[in-house]
């Protein structure tokens, strides 16, 4: 995912601690906020993840007029289609989120301005005791604040099946 902007406000801090039930007050009371170490209101760990909403590429984010992942008229959101005869099957994202890292070189704060940045990462393969041959890549996007400096570096990981074809 490339995002150009990313603004960080409090209100979304607030209700992103709300949605994931964290109930610290570092995320929502100024007054408490500014007797603590960080001196200020900062976003939740995972908080760096709801960048996605500022994508506007991002498969999972709901666009208006089309199913998506989700949406609830379909037990996913999505209708399945038929698969012909010797099509693999799978998650409608091709495959499945394994891992998500998040290293802070510094708390995110309201007032951040952050563009996202991906970065390639690495592929590697595994052999699956039942699934066949399982493909893990890996992706990294850098953020940086709207003074040039990196503030989080995000690491995901998916993973998809090759299954071999028998004929």
């Amino acid at each position: 995912m490339a995002i150009e902007r990313f603004p960080v406000e409090a209100s979304h801090i607030l209700m992103f601690a709300r949605a994931v039930g964290d109930p610290n007050p570092i995320y929502a009371d100024e007054a408490y906020a500014k007797g603590t170490e960080v001196g200020g209101i900062i976003a939740p760990p995972t908080f760096a993840q709801s960048s996605a909403q500022f994508d506007p590429d991002y498969f999972l984010r709901p666009r208006i007029g089309e199913p998506w992942f989700g949406s609830g008229k379909e037990p996913t959101g999505i209708k399945k289609e038929k698969k012909e005869e010797g099509e693999s099957s799978g998650s409608a994202a091709g495959g499945l989120h394994a891992e998500q890292h998040f290293t802070y070189h510094r708390h995110l704060r309201p007032g951040d301005v952050l563009p996202g940045t991906v970065l390639p990462g690495e592929t590697w393969e595994k052999e699956g005791k039942r699934s066949g041959k399982l493909v893990f890549s890996e992706t990294i996007t850098e953020y940086r604040d709207q003074n040039g400096e990196l503030v989080i570096t995000a690491r995901g990981v998916g993973v998809r099946t090759e299954r071999v074809i028998e004929s």
